[in-house]
Formats: C-alpha cells, sequence, structure tokens
C-alpha cells in the first residue's frame, strides 16, 4: 500500500467518552473539520459547542474523512463498530487512515489494519496514556504501531493530543499500552497499599504524600492518584473496569508467550475483587476501597 501526501482536513471520531470528546475538541480547535460519532448520542450532542458535527451513524461519520479515529472501550466493540457488517471500515475511503487510539488486544490490532489494508486503508495501532486530563490539556503520551511513515504523515493530527513515538509494526502499540497499563496498576496498587499503611499507623495521609513529592517513589500515578485517594475524590478519570480490562489482557498474552508475571497477576485479582464489588465504574484509583476492606472487612473505611 502507498500512503499519499494528501493534507489532512477532515477527521471522523468514533468513541466520544472520557477521552475522545476532549480528544475531538482539541482536534477542531486546531483547524481541522471533525465529525463524531457516539454509541450514545448525548455525549457527541456536547461537543457542538466546540466545532465539532455530529453524524446519525458511524458510517455516515466517516464517508469523508482523511482520518478515522477511533476511540472505544474494548477490543470487541472496535471489531464490532469498526470490522463488522456495515461497518466503518466498508465506509472509509480507500487512501484513508484509520487510527485506532483505544486500548485494544494485540491481536485485535493486527486484525484490524489486515481488514483495513484490503480496502487500501492505512492503520495505525495508537493507544496513549495520560487519562483524561492528558486528553484536555493535549499532553498524552501516544504509543504508534504501523508502518513508519504513516506515522509520519499524521504527526500534524497528533500534535494537539500530545507526544506520538512509533515503537513497531502493527501491534506494537497495543503491546506497549498492555506494558504501561501493567505498570499504572502495580502502582496505583502500591500506592494505595503505601497510604492505607500510613493511615492505620497513626499518620495524615495528605502529608504523607507531601513529604513524598520530588522523592524516589514520586510519579505522575502517586501525585495524581495519591490525590484522589486522600480526598476520596474517585469520579473516574479511567474507571477500574477498563483497568481490569488491560490486565486481564495483558496477563493473557503473557501466558501465550510462556511468561509468569507475578506481581501483575496479583493487581489483576485485587482490581477484579474491587468490580466484583461493585466499584468498577469508579477511578482505579479507589482500588485504595478494596485494600481496607480486605483490611477491615467492613465498607471501605480503615
Amino acid at each position: 500500500m502507498t500512503t499519499t501526501g494528501a493534507a489532512i482536513s477532515n477527521i471522523a471520531v468514533i468513541g466520544t467518552g472520557i477521552m475522545g470528546g476532549p480528544m475531538a475538541g482539541r482536534l477542531a480547535e486546531a483547524g481541522y473539520g471533525v465529525t463524531a460519532w457516539n454509541r450514545t448520542s448525548d455525549k457527541a450532542q456536547g461537543l457542538k459547542g466546540l466545532g465539532v458535527e455530529t453524524a446519525a451513524n458511524a458510517q455516515d461519520a466517516v464517508r469523508q474523512a482523511d482520518v478515522v479515529l477511533c476511540m472505544l472501550s474494548s477490543g470487541p466493540v472496535c471489531e464490532a463498530v469498526l470490522d463488522g457488517e456495515g461497518g466503518v471500515i466498508a465506509a472509509m475511503r480507500p487512501g484513508s487512515v484509520l487510527l485506532v487510539m483505544s486500548s485494544i488486544p494485540v491481536e485485535t490490532a493486527v486484525a484490524l489494519g489486515e481488514a483495513a489494508a484490503k480496502r487500501d486503508i492505512d492503520c495505525l495501532d495508537a493507544p496513549v496514556s495520560g487519562g483524561e486530563k492528558g486528553a484536555k490539556d493535549g499532553t498524552l503520551a501516544i504509543m504508534a504501531g504501523g508502518r513508519a511513515e504513516v506515522v509520519e504523515r499524521l504527526a500534524p493530527v497528533f500534535a494537539p493530543l500530545g507526544r506520538v513515538t512509533h515503537v513497531g509494526p502493527a501491534g506494537s502499540g497495543a503491546l506497549t499500552k498492555l506494558a504501561n497499563q501493567l505498570i499504572v496498576a502495580s502502582t496505583i496498587c502500591a500506592v494505595a497499599e503505601a497510604l492505607t499503611l500510613a493511615e492505620r499507623g497513626g499518620a495524615d495521609p495528605a502529608k504523607v504524600r507531601e513529604a513524598l513529592l520530588g522523592g524516589f517513589a514520586d510519579s505522575t500515578v502517586f501525585r495524581q492518584h495519591g490525590l484522589r485517594m486522600v480526598e476520596r475524590n474517585f469520579e473516574p478519570g479511567g474507571p477500574a473496569k477498563y483497568q481490569v480490562k488491560d490486565t486481564s489482557t495483558a496477563l493473557g498474552f503473557a501466558r501465550h508467550h510462556g511468561l509468569r508475571l507475578p506481581i501483575s497477576e496479583e493487581v489483576d485479582r485485587l482490581f477484579q475483587a474491587m468490580v466484583d464489588h461493585g466499584d468498577g465504574d469508579l477511578d482505579h484509583s479507589a482500588v485504595i476501597l478494596e485494600l481496607q476492606r480486605m483490611n477491615s472487612g467492613g465498607d471501605g473505611t480503615a
């Protein structure tokens, strides 16, 4: 497949939830013509004030698009919407680019790329890290798998969203995101354990967090999610149910390749327990509630 050098002017955004909505807004602000579609139409309608047009269905959203940015919730949803009967890929123009920024299994990323190639459509799997704040601020870490020349062609599209790194061939972006999710999930659990220990021992968790800023324990996770834990602010930026999706997917990939990842296995069990207790729609920093349940037998208070 040859990648044209034609200028990109029209972008379709499929999925305008916590991440996709702000990303669509930033692309419109950067001067692109943006058309959005979301399975829950109210979420897409709310973007009109940002200069984003809406479409009645996904196929209409993508017909004139130079780039179709997908930010849906999971691999199965991406498969159904993009490559299902009457899906998005079938409605896209030859020579356009499918940019899958959802967190999906490696196998799904490769399969979507193959389906796109059959219609002369380039495809990148380019998931992101940085959460809702990064989506709003345009500071996402973008990990792109696919052909290097396609990543280069989309550099102006990536610029309003964050920093892109080409990590390898198709599927590499999805794999890098799985590695990212294991680090994030285990770090969130470590922060939750540390603050739970501090509180049980009689220290003020807020002051403990303040004292550790700038030291070796400091990180973006510690700063942002540690603050959420201290403030008990669990409005979802990254819902726990999606954290379980990603850790479970990563562990399945590891088992397929003959790997044991014992820390990640325990982290996955902890998040799964949190979801089983009905907290799956809370932010993943709310895993501290599960730790406190384990240690009190109560309702999440130490």
